[in-house]
């Protein structure tokens, strides 16, 4: 199988050994984003739902590089710092899928690159 990797400059580039996403057949594995902006690949100012707002923003712009929306995803992973926030987390994820509503795990994890706040991971289902 071919598999062809995604990269777009609209969204932060990998800081590891892995790529923005991989397309797979008819799959697309879109990488876990954090809020990085991606001209500064700093952190984006602001408390969780600024930094939600960014990883999805981040998540958009591949899934848009791969011919993609968010209403082709059908599994998504968020992780976040403190489920205590989960409640505004799904206020703004819910602006981002409006009807669709993919698969999904939520976990609270220990830590997170550079402390962020979330990661959102997704796969889609492209042509």
């Amino acid at each position: 199988m071919n598999n062809q990797v995604i990269h777009t400059d609209n969204a932060p580039k990998a800081i590891g050994p892995y790529s923005q996403a991989v397309k797979a057949g008819n799959l697309l594995f879109v990488s876990g984003q954090v809020p990085f902006d991606p001209a500064t690949m700093e952190v984006v100012e602001g408390g969780v739902k600024e930094q939600t707002a960014r990883s999805l923003e981040n998540v958009k712009a591949i899934l848009a590089e791969a011919g993609a929306t968010f209403a082709d995803v059908v599994k998504s992973t968020v992780f976040i710092k403190d489920m205590n926030e989960f409640g505004q987390i799904n206020e703004v994820y819910a602006e981002y899928f409006g009807e669709n509503k993919p698969a999904r795990a939520c976990v609270e994890v220990a830590r997170l690159p550079r402390d962020v706040k979330v990661e959102i991971e997704v796969i889609a289902v492209v042509k």
